[in-house]
């Protein structure tokens, strides 16, 4: 891979920043302290990032690294402290003082605009670069293809999966002509082949001298990928930790002050009563290309009570199709939906919640939450009609209170309190939230579309426990997960999504996640059972 087209794609019409002096680190903060009402989200942070490292940045959910970021983009101003950049002190005002600076952000929660192209995201503020039109486009397929982005210039960016946003937002980093990239989760959607070419791409990177602050909660990739770790804890530094000499067990004891959990659970609940009954499912739909496709092909299972079944693909595959499906966000053209002996095929999305449906979206922000709303109404959120949300005909705001207090107490959320609002806490403080919000209800079926995206190892312990607990009491689950290892380790049955259709079985008791991966893609394993993958 020619890692210097794309760089020099990047900086053909402005001047690139500066590398750091001989000896000068890339990034330097001292004494960075930042505090909002009732919390100090940072106190007295030193880190020092070397020019040309990927240096991980790792942390509990609401310890303060996010914020951190936002301090050194520019986003947030710091009460106190200092931030040098290439040995400079600086003093940004903005995100463009950053930007200026060679530093670029992919936040864990994509800052795109659905209704506009990739094209029109990517220049979006920089149409002095390249212009807006076929320049721009042509230096837009340059660097998707010298660092493998795949990226396509005229999709519209509404209609792509997860995992291609993400790369949208790389792209625009690069598009800018960052030397310092800031990747918060980068991997958090990603199948263990895209996780590899993603660190390639890091390591082409750092080897032509650009730097890497690395944020992420899944250890093992860390120490894979990372040449220095700085942990924080509560807000402030608690050490650094060398990757060549360091366990997954150690890092998360240092992180959490507890062992690295796992999902793994083989005690059997699976009982001999259906649950969910999905039949024939089938759904047109328009792909990133405009190019109509089906995009669920005569999907059918069975979900029984005490049953957690797996659902494993690469994202855009028609896993967030079959979700909304079932949750009556989408009238499928054919096909039937069973809940518990009962047809909810023509059920509105609320009489499906009100039947027994608890639901964590894929997107938190987009389907899971009003951002602007104080924390004891998004525990509302879906449940209106509920108690103890609810008396009568009428929203009983006293109970409704009392009662996000209990989750916030019960499943750690770190907030200050729940009248603040949903968008001031951290990105896994706010799963803590959806997932304490749908378990209260005491659900039927659990449709979790990544449950534990982007929380620390401690609240993934929690969450899996509340998963199994209740398994154990009778809920079917419906699980939809990037992180293998948890799809593997939770699951009663797995199967596998290609192109809209259920193609294989796979036996969580002996698959590995690298088969699980090649599966993924369409690739033969031994250890499933292919029900056909067609090339159509």
């Amino acid at each position: 891979m020619d890692h210097r087209r794309g760089e020099c794609a990047i900086n053909a019409s402005t001047s690139p920043p500066a590398p750091a002096p001989s000896g000068a680190p890339a990034v330097e903060l001292r004494g960075i302290t930042k505090r909002f009402p009732g919390v100090v989200a940072n106190h007295d942070i030193d880190i020092t990032v070397r020019s040309g490292t990927v240096h991980a940045l790792v942390g509990e959910n609401g310890a303060g690294k996010s914020t951190l970021m936002k301090i050194l983009y520019g986003m947030q101003k710091p009460d106190e402290g200092t931030i040098a950049i290439n040995g400079e002190q600086v003093d940004f005002h903005d995100p463009g003082d950053a930007i200026a600076r060679g530093i670029g952000m992919v936040h864990q929660h994509f800052m795109l605009a659905d209704n506009l192209t990739v094209l029109e995201n990517v220049v979006l503020g920089s149409e002095k670069l390249h212009g807006i039109g076929g320049r721009a486009r042509a230096a837009i397929r340059e660097i998707s293809d010298a660092y493998g982005l795949g990226v396509r210039p005229d999709a519209l960016v509404e209609d792509l999966g997860v995992a291609d946003r993400q790369r949208v937002e790389i792209l625009k980093v690069l598009y800018r002509g960052a030397r310092i990239l800031i990747l918060d989760e980068p991997t958090a959607v990603l199948v263990p082949q895209e996780v590899d070419a993603l660190f390639d791409n890091l390591r082409g990177l750092k080897s032509e001298g650009l730097t890497v602050i690395f944020i992420s909660h899944k250890l093992g990739e860390v120490l894979s990928v990372a040449d220095e770790i700085t942990v924080i804890r509560r807000g402030t530094t608690v050490g650094s930790a060398d990757p060549r000499g360091t366990t997954t067990k150690q890092l998360a004891e240092l992180m959490v002050g507890s062992e690295l959990p796992s999902p793994e659970t083989r005690e059997s609940t699976v009982t001999t009563e259906p649950l969910l009954t999905v039949q024939g499912l089938r759904l047109a739909g328009t792909d990133a290309d405009g190019i109509e496709r089906i995009v669920l092909d005569e999907v059918g299972f069975t979900i029984h009570k005490g049953e957690v079944l797996g659902i494993a693909g690469v994202e855009g595959n028609g896993q967030a199709e079959l979700v909304e499906a079932i949750m009556g966000m989408r009238r499928p053209d054919a096909g039937t939906v069973v809940l518990d002996g009962r047809d909810i095929s023509r059920a509105p999305t609320r009489q499906r919640r009100e039947d027994g449906i608890g639901y964590i979206p894929e997107d938190r922000h987009r389907h899971g939450l009003l951002l602007e709303a104080p924390l004891w109404e998004n525990r509302i959120l879906g449940h209106v009609t509920e108690r103890p949300n609810s008396k009568g005909f009428l929203i009983d705001p006293g109970a409704a209170r009392r009662d996000t207090e209990r989750i916030v107490q019960e499943y750690d959320v770190r907030t200050p309190g729940i009248e603040v609002t949903a968008a001031s806490l951290s990105g896994g403080n706010q799963q803590k939230l959806i997932v304490g919000r749908e378990m209260s209800h005491l659900p039927k079926l659990l449709i979790a579309a990544h449950p534990t995206r982007g929380v620390d190892v401690g609240a993934q312990a929690q969450i899996w426990d509340q998963i199994r607990e209740a398994r154990r009491e009778g809920l079917a689950v419906l699980l939809i997960s990037a992180d293998l290892d948890e799809l593997i380790g939770l699951s009663d049955t797995l199967r596998v999504m290609y192109r809209g259709r259920l193609v294989a079985d796979a036996d969580p008791a002996t698959i590995t996640p690298e088969e699980l991966g090649s599966a993924m893609t369409g690739a033969a394993s031994g250890h499933l059972e292919h029900d056909g993958i067609e090339d159509r």
